[in-house]
């Protein structure tokens, strides 16, 4: 009988679940890899010119092989900082902006606006899902919108959870939609107008069949994102992160056992944080804002809501302290990251990793050659998040190199968006995405095992717009 328990005991540990690890081992394990591969791949540069649009861009046909610069021990120890230098901004960032929203939340405008948003919505939940999917979606698509998306989702978290779904749901409605509409833009100025400029396309063309992209790919992610929240309604623990929610869920609980009054001091707030948004759209669009400029809307919004909600000089100073400490986690992830990209520029093998798969994609039938091109651009986007800096990158050899197996650069435009796009939603070298993440407390692994499915219908759809587009010469 004793045993028998043993062996019962050692089949439960042999069948113990394998823990993910934190998201900063995983990280660090990336780490490691790229300065193992500074030893291995062989070191190259493109030669770079600065374009009549002011843009440093490379030169295609200009790839010579340089002397080898491996990464050792001391710079793997070092790219953290590094990294944390590199991602200055997008950190303090975050600490301004949850500082912001922090001093916001102690007046209670927040809690008293969302009891009053579930009232709306009650039995609309579903409602909600499109909509919010669909702006965010436009904002993408139009003006390039990512990080700001970071303030909404601390917004909208607790909004979520009273309507009955989960944290990861806040997080797609936002900035997953600002990632589709990016991917498929129409007119967004940082990714196909930069590429079209450097491409020698004619700015603004080929807006139909983007639209029709936009909007088949948006409809598509409405609808998983409604199938899940159907799902999450139904039964809470299919959550991936339903345990993390649990402790939301009872502050919740306590907001609303108290019979919040939604005071006319609220409104005034609620009323700032729309104008502070609108703010945001107006100065991204007419007056080039970047991410200070919007730190600085946020930080004045906190400040107003603050005097407004009656809040001590120290009440509020005490908020924003405690808000930007929150932040500290996401902060050393974001800067591990971008640790990695420094890895590898330092180490030159980017340029070199982008020379050889060139050399192979131009030796494909167009179709195959379109494909794995997109992928080229997607492995690229691992290093190099940046639209822009991908499209600088990128374009000047893509373009040219897509001509010569039948693909109109028009066509290279649009797999350069998808390969860029999609995949911010799941590197971890994305500066953004861990930022969002950061701020909804969602772990890494979580959210990628979580949007797995998504993107593997992304990519099918890829697919079969690039495959139209080869077909039919669109150009």
């Amino acid at each position: 009988m004793l045993s028998l328990k043993r062996a019962k005991t050692h089949e439960k540990e042999g069948t113990k679940e394998f823990k993910v690890p934190h998201t900063l081992v995983i990280i660090s394990f990336i780490l490691a890899i790229v300065a193992v591969a500074t030893w291995v791949l062989p070191a190259g540069a493109y030669d770079r010119i600065v374009n009549d649009a002011g843009r440093t861009v490379v030169v295609d046909g200009s790839f010579s092989y340089v002397e080898q610069t491996p990464q050792g021990i001391f710079s793997l120890l070092q790219a953290p900082l590094e990294g944390m230098m590199g991602a200055s901004e997008i950190i303090a960032f975050l600490f301004v902006v949850s500082g912001s929203i922090a001093i916001i939340t102690k007046t209670r405008a927040i809690d008293a606006g969302m009891t009053n948003a579930v009232k709306s919505f009650k039995g609309k939940e579903m409602l909600m899902i499109p909509v919010i999917t669909g702006l965010f979606s436009i904002g993408g698509a139009v003006f390039g919108m990512t990080e700001e998306a970071i303030p909404f989702i601390t917004m909208l978290i607790p909004l979520c959870l009273a309507l009955g779904y989960d944290s990861i749901m806040a997080m797609a409605i936002s900035y997953m939609g600002c990632i589709v509409g990016f991917a498929t833009a129409m007119i967004n100025p940082f990714s196909v107008g930069v590429a079209q400029n450097i491409a020698n396309v004619q700015a603004g063309s080929g807006v139909g069949y983007r639209t029709l992209v936009w909007a088949v790919t948006t409809i598509a992610a409405t609808l998983f994102l409604m199938w899940y929240g159907r799902r999450i309604k139904r039964n809470p623990e299919l959550s991936p992160v339903y345990e993390i929610d649990q402790a939301r869920r009872e502050q919740l609980k306590e907001s609303e056992n108290e019979h919040l009054e939604f005071t006319t001091r609220h409104k005034l707030i609620l009323s700032l944080i729309l104008l502070c948004l609108a703010g945001i759209v107006v100065g991204v669009l007419k007056f080039d804002f970047g991410i200070s400029e919007i730190a600085a809307l946020f930080l004045a919004t906190g400040i107003v809501s603050g005097l407004i909600g009656r809040l001590s000089l120290d009440d509020m100073a005490n908020s924003f302290v405690s808000g930007a400490k929150d932040m500290i986690g996401a902060a050393v992830v974001v800067g591990f990251a971008r640790g990695i990209v420094i890895l590898a520029e330092n180490g030159q093998i980017i340029d070199t990793i982008l020379y050889q798969l060139s050399n192979f994609i131009g030796q494909l039938p167009s179709l195959v050659a379109g494909y794995v091109m997109f992928f080229v651009q997607m492995f690229i986007n691992f290093f190099i998040s940046s639209g822009s800096g991908q499209a600088a990158l990128t374009m000047p050899i893509m373009a040219p190199l897509g001509e010569l197996v039948g693909i109109t650069p028009q066509t290279s435009i649009l797999i350069f968006q998808f390969g860029d796009g999609f995949s911010n939603a799941i590197f971890p070298t994305s500066a953004v995405l861990m930022a969002c993440l950061g701020v909804s407390g969602i772990p890494w692994s979580k959210w990628v095992k979580w949007i797995l499915p998504l993107q593997l219908i992304f990519g099918v759809l890829a697919i079969i717009f690039i495959t139209v587009a080869i077909l039919m010469g669109w150009s």
